[in-house]
């Protein structure tokens, strides 16, 4: 599996996608460097008025709804459209879904628009597609390993793959699911470790034909770069720095030799 994911790494690096982020405020900034630093090629647009064009100058579409406004919405609408009339694939990251009327509200109709994946954490997903109100924000409030089985019966019923991360992160596709046990509890520490998990994958979405695969590769690439980058810090701060150096450093020989990963077929 670890010559898949460096095979798809090598995709990535090779085509250099034009990556297009309708995201949260706060995390804007990270995203786009840990993009560059992966090798994609970052879009930060959000005005209504633009963001059908880039959709078609983009490889993939990252939708984020973390710091939501009536204008952004109308142009995550927009640029949703967009890609799903020009067959592109897209990600959306529900951020703090449950925690409120309006994002789930808000969630719920984008949700409508069949993203390609659907990644976060699970007290986000359980809110999002099993209808659950509540939650603490954007932190989870369910251990990942108890919605293995909610993982992949709604990602046959969405047709959609879901990704869910957490101390294991795990991709399910409805026939085939990934385990992964990399990373570092110091990521939690950092704000838009997720953002940047699915900033990534819409990366390799942009450079892979297989979702899944591209899901897998992005998580497995964030959570070894993170590990590492964990073991030479002494901090938060000194983590976000050596996270992007070391998404600029990954390749074959370190995911081979680092990669935590089971598979099978549900």
């Amino acid at each position: 599996m670890h010559l898949k994911i460096a095979s798809c790494l090598k995709s990535l690096r090779d085509s250099q996608p034009i990556v297009h982020n309708i995201t949260n405020q706060v995390v804007m900034n990270n995203t786009a460097n840990a993009l560059l630093a992966i090798g994609a090629s970052p879009i930060m647009a959000h005005a209504a008025e633009e963001v059908c064009e880039m959709v078609s100058l983009a490889g993939a579409l990252v939708i984020n709804t973390g710091t939501l406004t009536k204008s952004q919405v109308s142009s995550m609408v927009s640029a949703i459209e967009r890609a799903n009339e020009l067959g592109k694939p897209w990600i959306l990251d529900p951020v703090g879904a449950g925690a409120t009327r309006y994002r789930m509200e808000t969630n719920s109709m984008l949700l409508k628009l069949r993203p390609t994946v659907l990644r976060g954490n699970a007290s986000e997903l359980i809110a999002l597609v099993g209808g659950r109100e509540g939650g603490k924000g954007v932190d989870s409030i369910d251990d990942s390993d108890s919605t293995l089985a909610f993982l992949q019966e709604s990602s046959r019923e969405l047709g959609s793959v879901l990704a869910c991360t957490g101390a294991v992160d795990y991709i399910a596709d409805g026939k085939r699911l990934a385990a992964i046990s990399n990373g570092h509890p110091l990521m939690a520490r950092v704000t838009g470790t997720g953002c940047t998990a699915t900033a990534l994958t819409g990366a390799f979405l942009a450079a892979s034909e297989d979702p899944w695969m591209a899901t897998v590769t992005s998580l497995s690439c964030l959570a070894i770069a993170g590990e590492i980058a964990a073991e030479q810090s002494k901090g938060p701060g000194s983590l976000q720095m050596n996270l992007l150096d070391q998404l600029y450093q990954i390749n074959a020989s370190t995911i081979e030799k680092r990669l935590q990963l089971v598979t099978e077929l549900s």
